[in-house]
């Protein structure tokens, strides 16, 4: 599939995105810094970057910057947040990142976003007035599509009632394999409501044989009742 940089700071949401993008056939590079970030770019480039924005050593903004004043800015850039203010927002998109998400992340907006930021490819760019170089985005829906996102972090709020697919329901706070059984556990939930509990339908959702999805309900203490298909 792809190549794709998580930068973060928090473990936590390091290894809980590098769990979900694995499932979907990505290849994943971590880093919890900029230096590390710095590093994985000069290794080779990343098909997409997922970047916080507040990390300790240099901020996810100021990375981009430098990226863009290198000529190293050709990948699509996603940035994450749980802090950032419109403003930040609008510079980052203003530098060249390509969408913004704000923490906590819905699981299908993360998706959605990344499938988006992958379907653009390489960015071509291109020096500015300035001396940087920037991305040169595509004709036509180019600004359209960064605007919007940027809109929907000042405007989002919180469904009610709360959405299963929301990884903000997940505590990270705690062992690695006892936050993936929770997410999982979200995940089948969710599945199984949407698909009106349609075993049939939930194993084509979710890429699972039937027998592999029986055992893996069982595992996660999801109630055994009787379902459709």
């Amino acid at each position: 599939m792809a190549r794709i940089l998580v930068v973060d700071d928090e473990v936590g949401i390091r290894e809980l995105l590098s769990e979900i993008l694995y499932d979907e056939g990505h290849t994943i590079e971590l880093a919890e810094n900029a230096a590390q970030a710095r590093a994985a770019r000069l290794r080779g480039r990343p098909d997409l970057v997922l970047l916080d924005i507040w990390m300790p050593d240099t901020d996810g903004v100021t990375l981009l910057k430098e990226w863009g004043s290198q000529g190293l800015l050709d990948m699509p850039v996603i940035m994450m947040s749980g802090h950032a203010t419109i403003d930040t927002a609008v510079e980052a998109t203003r530098i060249g990142a390509i969408d913004f998400l704000e923490k906590p992340i819905t699981l299908q907006r993360l998706l959605k976003t990344i499938s988006a930021g992958l379907a653009r490819g390489r960015l071509p760019v291109a020096k500015s007035a300035n001396g940087t170089f920037v991305p040169v985005p595509p004709p036509s829906s180019a600004a359209p599509q960064i605007a919007e996102p940027v809109v929907q972090v000042q405007t989002q709020v919180p469904p009610e009632p709360v959405d299963h697919s929301l990884l903000g329901d997940i505590t990270l706070d705690q062992p690695l394999r006892e936050a993936r059984d929770a997410f999982e556990r979200v995940y089948f939930e969710y599945h199984l409501a949407r698909e009106n509990n349609s075993m049939t339908r939930v194993s084509e959702k979710t890429g699972l044989e039937r027998t592999h999805l029986y055992r893996k309900l069982k595992q996660l203490g999801i109630e055994s009742r009787k379902r459709g298909g």
